[in-house]
């Protein structure tokens, strides 16, 4: 039996507010998958450490500050210098103006979900684009 997706889920930045990235977390818990939340206002070094200490199969990056066009390319840049970025599936998600998102996913990041989005939407996503054998 496989073992079950294992998902960080961080807070890049300053941002003071976590609710949902605290829902999100909830939910793929409760989809059976292992979630690891790293709490407020992480750098993505040590976001990344922490996805390479804790062997994830998923980094989900939530974010609010308006300061995504710098940070989430940055956690994917490290995870690429770490030589874990083609076995990890990078999303992200908040408040994000649809004009920005193609750049972020040409960035490296495979979907952004915004504000509203079911979770069963996110769960979905990351079955269905995992980058490991289940």
């Amino acid at each position: 039996m496989a073992r079950p997706i294992r998902v960080l889920v961080a807070k890049p930045g300053l941002d003071g507010h976590d609710r949902g990235a605290k829902v999100i977390a909830r939910a793929l818990r409760d989809a059976g998958m292992e979630v690891i939340y790293t709490g407020l206002r992480q750098t993505p070094e040590q976001i990344v450490a922490a996805a390479v200490q804790e062997d994830v199969d998923v980094v989900a990056l939530s974010i609010l500050s308006g300061a995504h066009n710098h940070l989430l390319p940055k956690v994917v840049e490290l995870l690429k210098q770490e030589n874990v970025y083609n076995e990890t599936l990078v999303i992200g998600g908040g408040v994000i103006p649809d004009e920005d998102i193609p750049g972020l996913k040409e960035s490296g990041l495979a979907e952004i979900f915004t504000p509203g989005t079911p979770t069963q939407v996110t769960i979905d996503f990351i079955k269905e684009n995992l980058k490991r054998c289940l």
